[in-house]
């Protein structure tokens, strides 16, 4: 399947409820994107509210790909660095595709995307992005294009006895 991306697409209730329910499945299926399941919209509304304060004072952009039928199925936020010393570099956060749609291509169309994201944004020159380890996720970024940068053995708590690694990842653009 083919999605149309589109960056920083206006804030509508809409688009905000399929991020939301996007995010859900996402979490709900495993993905490493913050949660833990099960959780509920209400669980990561608070999550994305904060997104939207920084999509809003434009110190985030939203990459949202949308599937045939118009819904976003693909989503990634880049955040703008504030620290004077980082501002030739984006962060990747929230990087998801739906689980139905995974496994067809679509996480590369959305990586592609935000690459493009990226090197349309002047003085940005890397994107950084972190994964959660002992999930396969860190060789398809590296796939993509990006190299590991540094890990933290056991910085993530996924539960009692789950400890996974925080990786860092970095595409030079």
């Amino acid at each position: 399947m083919t999605l149309t991306f589109t960056v920083d697409p206006p804030q509508t209730p809409e688009l905000r409820d399929q991020i939301i329910g996007l995010w859900t499945d996402v979490s709900n299926a495993g993905g490493a994107v913050g949660f833990v399941p099960p959780v509920t919209a209400e669980d990561i509304r608070p999550d994305y509210l904060k997104h939207l304060v920084a999509l809003e004072a434009r110190q985030m952009h939203l990459v949202a790909g949308r599937d045939a039928d118009g819904r976003v199925a693909a989503t990634a936020f880049l955040g703008r660095n504030t620290h004077r010393l980082q501002h030739h570099w984006v962060w990747a956060y929230t990087v998801m595709v739906h689980p139905r749609l995974q496994g067809q291509g679509c996480g590369r169309e959305l990586m592609a995307a935000v690459e493009r994201a990226g090197r349309s944004f002047d003085g940005i020159e890397a994107i950084r992005l972190t994964c959660r380890g002992g999930t396969g996720v860190d060789r398809f970024y590296a796939s993509c294009g990006y190299k590991e940068v540094g890990r933290v053995p056991g910085m993530i708590r996924v539960g009692p006895g789950d400890d996974r690694d925080d990786i860092t990842m970095l595409l030079p653009l």
